[in-house]
């Protein structure tokens, strides 16, 4: 059986995940859906291992890269969980205190790839904290699925408060100049929208393929940052009337939509990856930090 690209997969597959991803149709309609696509040799598990992550190969770097200083912490979420686990990274040579950035996972905990983004977070100069909102029930559990299936049992005004307060411990560190923003991903994007709204004194947000605010946009002060994906039609249909909203509130704003790309686009640890988008992206990202952080 030949070697699976992404070209041989049809958008309807990627949709198809993109539903069960995002807990739209349970896991064995998914698997029964994604059998109809297996053909030409091609087996349902073959179609199931490709399109999931790969978090063993595709880590960019490395928890003991020794370029950076990295740690886990807790800190208290009175709001939110209690106490909360996040991954800690700034660069090993540091000798001034530095801007810092939340990093908010999608809606499976922290995982390796977003422990991953808040490692290149740091590396690109800044302190970075990427919390985990799984740790009231023991944190990432090692599946995405099993993940998901956590997330869903906490509130997510609840997980909310607990990004607010991870704000507020990054903002108060030690190492950290007091100027900080967020950049989320999915879920982690829907977070970033809304620590717009509810942090007055919130430094910048850059929301990746993230759900919109309904209510209180006249309250965002930070200056956005928002990528979407053409293909993204879930999450783009907001978008309309809440870029209508931040003009009417006269909100400084910038949005991309990269063409060709799927929800998800960023994360390379799975085949809805685009490397192009992802890549440019994420530059927008760290200049966007730079010039409204540093």
């Amino acid at each position: 059986m030949k070697k699976l690209k992404k070209e041989d997969i049809g958008q309807e597959v990627f949709d198809l995940y993109d539903d069960y991803a995002h807990d739209r149709i349970p896991r064995r309609i998914f698997l029964d859906k994604l059998s109809t696509y297996a053909v030409g040799g091609v087996t349902a598990g073959a179609l199931l291992s490709f399109i999931s992550p790969d978090y063993v190969k595709k880590i960019q770097i490395p928890q003991d890269d020794n370029r950076l200083k990295t740690e886990f912490v807790e800190y208290d979420s009175p709001k939110g969980g209690g106490t909360i686990k996040g991954l800690l990274s700034r660069p090993a040579d540091a000798k001034e205190k530095l801007p810092g950035i939340v990093v908010v996972h999608e809606n499976r905990g922290l995982n390796p790839h977003i422990e991953d983004v808040g490692r290149r977070a740091a590396l690109a100069g800044f302190i970075s904290l990427a919390p985990d909102a799984l740790t009231p029930l023991g944190g990432y559990p090692g599946t995405d699925d099993k993940g998901r299936e956590l997330q869903r049992e906490r509130d997510r005004n609840k997980m909310l408060q607990d990004f607010i307060a991870a704000f507020e411990y990054l903002k108060n560190h030690l190492e950290c100049t007091g100027k900080v923003g967020v950049v989320g991903f999915c879920f982690g994007g829907w977070i970033s929208n809304m620590m717009a709204v509810e942090i007055p004194d919130l430094g910048a947000a850059v929301p990746f393929y993230g759900g919109q605010p309904k209510e209180n946009i006249d309250k965002i002060n930070a200056p956005l940052l928002l990528h979407f994906g053409e293909l993204d039609k879930r999450v783009n249909e907001g978008w309309p009337a809440y870029e209508a909203a931040l003009k009417k509130h006269d909100k400084k704003y910038e949005a991309f939509m990269y063409k060709n790309a799927n929800h998800g686009f960023h994360n390379d640890t799975t085949p809805r990856y685009d490397r192009e988008a992802a890549e440019l992206a994420w530059k927008r990202t760290i200049e966007f930090f730079e010039k409204n952080l540093k």
